[in-house]
């Protein structure tokens, strides 16, 4: 029974190790001819860390970078390891993650001193540094412009102020002109006022003086003797209270 049970386990496994010879030569086949996507099916099939390694090279010439890298940090096999990080320094090279890329390389050449993955690696050092140059430039060039835009707007913003200072400085002496004007008329119209008062009061006082002048005796006898004439009785008495002779030889 136990040999049985042995022969069907050899049997299995041979017939195991003949379907995974079948499939690396498919995959190996399918990748040299470019078809990447069939050799990356068939790498698959097989369960070592050898056709993992070839499924994500598959991946990574479709440029599915990330699929690859999945598999590539997988892999265990100590002999795998320089071309696993190698290769990962390529996947994230090719996804812009320059500082990863940058590290798998340098943990790669700690391993292995290799050409290749040092040009690599001196190639991203020099990438990082210019896009590091261009951001600082980048940066510099907008602090620049802000500046200036700034110096622009205070400038602005000062000949505004200038302008509506000047304006209020004009308007607050057209309004000191028009003050002085309406105060010079009111002046003005105060002082012929004054003028209009004192001749009306001076006229006032003339005809008062007028009113006042006493009737002479002469006059007063003759408007005596016409009020005599037309018959109307008066009490004024003769200023003469002497009986003088008066000289009326003179007109009315």
């Amino acid at each position: 029974m136990k040999i049985i049970f042995l022969i069907n386990i050899f049997t299995l496994f041979l017939s195991a190790s003949m379907f995974d010879f079948s499939y690396l030569n498919t995959a190996k086949e399918a990748y040299k001819n470019g078809k990447y996507k069939k050799a990356e099916n068939y790498y698959k099939k097989v369960d070592n860390d050898e056709a993992k390694f070839n499924q994500a090279d598959s991946l990574y010439r479709q440029k599915k970078y990330k699929e690859a890298l999945d598999i590539y940090k997988n892999i265990s096999q100590k002999d795998l390891e320089f071309k696993k990080l190698h290769n990962m320094g390529n996947s994230y090279a090719n996804m812009g993650k320059i500082d990863e890329a940058i590290k798998s390389y340098e943990e790669a050449l700690g391993i292995k001193n290799d050409e290749d993955t040092k040009y690599n690696l001196e190639l991203l050092k020099k990438k990082k540094k210019e896009k590091k140059k261009k951001k600082q430039d980048k940066k510099d060039k907008k602090d620049k412009q802000d500046k200036k835009k700034n110096q622009k707007d205070k400038k602005g913003d000062k000949g505004k102020d200038n302008k509506e200072k000047n304006e209020k400085g004009n308007k607050d002496k057209k309004e000191e002109k028009k003050k002085k004007e309406q105060k010079g008329e009111k002046e003005k119209n105060k002082k012929q006022k004054s003028e209009d008062d004192k001749k009306k009061e001076k006229g006032k006082e003339e005809k008062a003086q007028v009113k006042q002048m006493p009737i002479s005796d002469m006059e007063e006898r003759k408007w005596q003797k016409k009020l005599n004439q037309r018959g109307v009785n008066t009490l004024m008495l003769p200023l003469n209270s002497k009986g003088e002779k008066r000289d009326e030889t003179n007109p009315w």
